[in-house]
């Protein structure tokens, strides 16, 4: 059977918040104004992805109870019709995913909600104690252009005859051309150069049925 990929972001997209600003805001607001600031330098495609990831993590040194309580926060957040609309286009014959620069962990509640099996993002690792102890390097998404790599491997593995991916930031914009389409989505922070660029653009996620039916 023919199988149709749609690809989702995550934060300020499936959820309304950046899972490392909130992080950062946990060590006070110096901390978290010097990680909002590269978080959207890269959002925005100013600053490459990997010269500010392993930085922003080394600064917070987040614990994994902390990264369990952003998961929390994630489904809190949620965008208000990402429950109606994903159900939706599965039972339309869409296969959901989660494509993410953010933290596997985190995500995973926010997936389990929303009923997507699949996350493809960053894993971090803690010592037996809780605490931090670097990220997995080798994941797609902690780089520049990791989310085409995931994009082309989930297109092949599923032998995908349409992908599309749905996302608000730089990152999300650059699978454009290894995607069928990229939709930016604009809900949380319209970013000009991803609606400049998308295939289509749309700011509340229940706007997908239309498009894709």
């Amino acid at each position: 059977m023919a199988t149709k990929l749609l690809l989702f972001d995550c934060d300020s997209t499936l959820s309304a918040i950046e899972g490392i600003d909130e992080l950062g805001r946990l060590r006070g607001p110096e901390v978290f104004k010097a990680v909002e600031e590269m978080t959207t330098q890269a959002m925005d495609g100013s600053t490459p992805m990997e010269s500010i990831f392993a930085k922003r993590l080394d600064m917070i040194k987040p614990t994994l109870k902390e990264l369990e309580s952003i998961g929390q926060k994630y489904i809190q957040e949620v965008e208000p019709t990402a429950v109606d609309t994903i159900k939706k286009l599965k039972a339309a014959g869409w296969t959901v995913m989660i494509v993410s620069g953010g933290f596997t962990q985190a995500i995973r509640p926010l997936a389990q909600y929303l009923g997507i099996e699949r996350v493809e993002a960053v894993e971090l690792r803690f010592k037996a104690d809780g605490s931090y102890a670097g990220y997995v390097e080798s994941c797609p998404t902690a780089q520049s252009k990791g989310k085409n790599v995931v994009a082309l491997k989930l297109r092949d593995e599923f032998k995908a005859t349409q992908t599309i991916l749905v996302g608000d930031g730089a990152s999300d914009l650059e699978v454009k051309g290894d995607v069928d389409k990229m939709i930016g989505f604009g809900r949380y922070t319209a970013r000009p150069k991803v609606k400049a660029g998308a295939d289509a653009f749309i700011t509340s996620l229940d706007q997908l049925i239309s498009l894709l039916a």
